[in-house]
């Protein structure tokens, strides 16, 4: 028996993969819900600001409470 040759064996994956979808059409059926989709999002953002003055700037902020 024969090997077959890399022209055969190309065109027989040609053909298996023409054939693939006429053998998976009734396999997948793609349908809408009855329901709808109800998505819950309870998200909690919680931010905290951390701030350190230089002594400088903190002497120089109370000195002048005006400056903001």
């Amino acid at each position: 028996m024969r090997r077959p040759t890399s022209r055969t064996m190309k065109r027989r994956m040609m053909i298996a993969g023409a054939m693939m979808p006429m053998l998976t059409a009734g396999c997948v059926s793609v349908s809408a819900p009855d329901k709808p989709i109800v998505i819950n999002l309870n998200i909690s953002v919680t931010q905290e600001v951390v701030y350190r003055l230089d002594g400088e700037a903190k002497s120089l902020i109370q000195s002048n409470p005006g400056i903001f």
